[in-house]
């Protein structure tokens, strides 16, 4: 399975947040599935017009409590991570919500999102997008088929030029490049392989973007002694794209596969995503992919959403239950960087 199902009744979408997330993902997505996104809230009104106009949205709401006064509707909330809470609040209980990553600022914050949508009752997932990506849901079923046999190696490799100033928003907050981007692969390899016991990290700044916390960063999972499981970004790599990399390699027993997250190479525009696997004895194959991550992943998080909510799907990909989950682990790598590494031993005197 490449694409997740549509759900059989498709409910309307309330559009909260008019940012370059909703306009480049969220949108294009919910009009290739056919859902009537009936109205949009944003801040800036301006902003919210236009985003309305150029998709065809038949309302802007004036305020944040008009638009959480609809009712029958599934509520997108794609609004920076500080916002999240006092949305959360104002909700219906009962309400259905999809949630943008990540889910709050940090544990603490996750912890009491997590209280208010079991307070109120809401059924609600977090956008963990990239689990539903036509090529993560493919190389999910070679995973769960067995095809890679018992699982070896886990790699993330991100090399690219990453264009921070489209956000902002995320100068000056107090941690950025693991909350706000590796978070993906992190919530990714949860998915794939499970939880780890522990994690190693360390996270870093770049003279270029000095106004952020960090926009480098490099992670060792522990899943024991028979798994090397590595994350390394760097997304200041501005000497061409020669040797520019996205990439999440999968190596088993019987078999290896090599995924391409084509979006990080020329963002927002982005590259194709491609799935490459060999067996044991066989030759490399490309398996063909019927999308990309953006915009064709943020299909996948809305589908389950409403076919959870009608039955129609047994359980939620990312539940925000799960998203705390992912939340403790990026907790548990700025732990580990901010203990640091072992110090080496001094060199003895002569």
């Amino acid at each position: 399975m490449q694409r997740w199902a549509l759900p059989s009744r498709k409910r309307p979408i309330v559009a909260i947040g008019a940012g370059g997330i909703m306009r480049d993902a969220h949108l294009p997505a919910y009009r290739a599935c056919g859902f009537d996104v009936i109205g949009v809230y944003d801040p800036d009104l301006p902003r919210a017009d236009a985003l309305a106009r150029d998709f065809g949205i038949g309302r802007v709401f004036k305020s944040s409590t008009e638009a959480v006064a609809q009712t029958d509707v599934v509520f997108d909330v794609a609004v920076p991570p500080d916002a999240i809470e006092s949305l959360l609040e104002s909700l219906p209980e009962h309400s259905a919500v999809l949630i943008q990553k990540p889910f709050g600022r940090d544990l603490g914050e996750a912890t009491r999102l997590l209280a208010v949508c079991r307070r109120r009752r809401l059924t609600a997932a977090v956008n963990f997008q990239l689990r539903f990506a036509p090529g993560m849901l493919a190389l999910r079923d070679l995973v769960t088929r067995g095809v890679l046999g018992t699982i070896t190696d886990v790699d993330v490799l991100v090399r690219c030029r990453m264009p921070w100033e489209l956000w902002p928003f995320l100068a000056g907050l107090p941690r950025m490049e693991l909350p706000l981007h590796s978070i993906h692969y992190l919530d990714a390899i949860r998915g794939l392989v499970g939880d780890p016991r522990g994690v190693y990290a360390r996270t870093v700044k770049h003279p270029g973007s000095p106004e952020l916390a960090s926009s480098k960063s490099s992670v060792i999972l522990d899943y024991g002694d028979f798994v090397r499981a590595s994350l390394a970004t760097n997304h200041h790599h501005d000497f061409g794209d020669t040797h520019h990399r996205s990439e999440l390699t999968l190596e088993g027993t019987d078999g290896c596969a090599k995924l391409r997250m084509g979006v990080n190479l020329d963002y927002p525009r982005g590259r194709s995503d491609t799935l490459d696997v060999v067996r044991r004895g066989g030759a490399w194959e490309s398996i063909p992919l019927v999308g990309a991550w953006f915009p064709d992943a943020f299909r996948g998080p809305m589908c389950n959403l409403q076919r959870f909510i009608d039955g129609e799907d047994a359980m939620l990909l990312s539940p925000v239950e799960d998203a705390f989950k992912t939340m403790a682990l990026v907790e548990a790598c700025h732990s580990s960087n901010d203990r640091g590494g072992v110090p080496i031993p001094p060199t003895p005197p002569a």
